[in-house]
């Protein structure tokens, strides 16, 4: 079928595109020797990870469960590695974390201290997140690692001077959607404060985290790999990176139905897709998603309200104009889907998932996965 003919809601992977960013990510890694993660707190189809794991060198986690996705969807079949951060890990879930993980990143000297013992005993990468206090944000501090007070990664006053000696490596993550200018500053404050642990012998690898929006046209990689480069020949150390928007970017839409028009001053369109159930960062960063053959208010010759069936007030996905007027049954198509989607929707008001669809590279469509109202159901008790 093609994308036209899709049941509503669907989410559709575009693989001639994800295959282009995967074929840009692979050239950075080729020319500098990095390694390149895919974080799946951003992209978690793992129906793509044969593909992915032709590209990359395997997967983070944020706990867990994406822990487990990733060893057993790319880890374990491709031979490829599996490492995971999280603010604190539990106990009652420590020894499973360990037993499938090549590296675990910790929080804090604290979280350290308490499971060293058995990453020491299933010969665990141990890694420390740092904080190199140097925000690159603005005024975004719900996205900035660096903020005053933040609780995400050890400053420098408070690394563990006892505990050096028992890493392998450090992390950082502070960027969000950025240029690699970003990251070259925050290079030079990483070494200002962190460099003397950079080199101490038992440091193998300096993971820079994701937020690297290195498939995005404008995006510098000659810059980022002189960066890349820079540590590796300074220190001696193996360079991760861990981008997840990047791997997936631009690659995927929502296909969504008109189902009614409401006039109120402005004319809404109520769709079968939701901000708040399907999209839920077009309300939590906020954002105005891209549309297919749209213009900003005012633009083109009509211009509807774009809103959901649920009962949030608030579900408003933004103002669109067309150059043709809108009629219940239209389909409408999101685009730059892929991310932040379909690991982060839900079923508030007992809203349907939307299915998933893959566009192979001949433009055919086919759905992968379809939910139900059992989906729903197992949520609850």
């Amino acid at each position: 079928m093609n994308i036209h003919e899709l049941p509503t809601p669907c989410y559709v992977i575009d693989e001639k595109k994800l295959k282009e960013n995967l074929e840009i990510l692979a050239g950075v890694r080729d020319r500098t020797e990095c390694r390149i993660l895919l974080a799946q707190k951003a992209f978690s189809c793992f129906y793509e990870y044969p593909r992915i794991a032709d590209y990359l060198d395997g997967t983070t986690a944020s706990g867990l469960y994406e822990a487990r996705l990733g060893y057993e969807e790319m880890g374990e079949p491709f031979g490829l590695e599996t490492h995971v951060f999280a603010p604190a890990f539990k106990a009652a879930e420590f020894e499973e974390i360990a037993g499938i993980c090549d590296h675990v990143i910790f929080n804090s000297a604290a979280q350290l201290e308490k499971f060293l013992p058995i990453c020491r005993k299933n010969g665990v990468g141990v890694g420390l997140r740092i904080n190199p206090e140097c925000s690159t944000q603005g005024d975004h501090a719900i996205y900035d690692p660096c903020a005053p007070g933040s609780r995400l990664g050890v400053t420098l006053e408070n690394f563990p001077e006892h505990l050096a000696g028992e890493l392998s490596g450090l992390h950082f993550h502070t960027l969000c959607e950025q240029n690699s200018d970003d990251l070259e500053t925050t290079l030079a404050a990483v070494e200002e404060k962190f460099g003397k642990y950079l080199e101490l012998p038992n440091i193998e690898w300096l993971n820079m985290g994701g937020g690297h929006h290195i498939t995005r046209p404008d995006y510098d990689i000659a810059r980022l790999e002189r960066c890349i480069l820079h540590i590796k020949e300074t220190y001696g150390v193996q360079v991760y990176l861990e981008p997840g928007e990047a791997i997936a970017l631009n690659a995927g839409y929502l296909v969504t139905e008109v189902m009614d028009i409401v006039k109120n001053g402005i004319s809404t369109l109520v769709l079968d897709a939701s901000a708040a159930c399907h999209m839920p960062d077009v309300l939590e960063m906020p954002y105005r998603p891209p549309l297919k053959d749209s213009g900003k208010p005012g633009e083109k010759a009509y211009t509807y309200r774009l809103s959901s069936c649920t009962c949030l007030a608030g579900d408003v996905i933004g103002d669109y104009s067309f150059d043709h007027e809108i009629h219940v049954g239209d389909k409408l198509y999101f685009e730059d889907m892929a991310i932040y989607s379909m690991v982060k929707n839900n079923t508030f008001n007992g809203m349907a998932l939307p299915a998933i669809a893959v566009m192979e590279e001949d433009g055919n469509c086919k759905v992968i996965r379809e939910f139900g109202y059992e989906d729903f159901k197992g949520r609850l008790a």
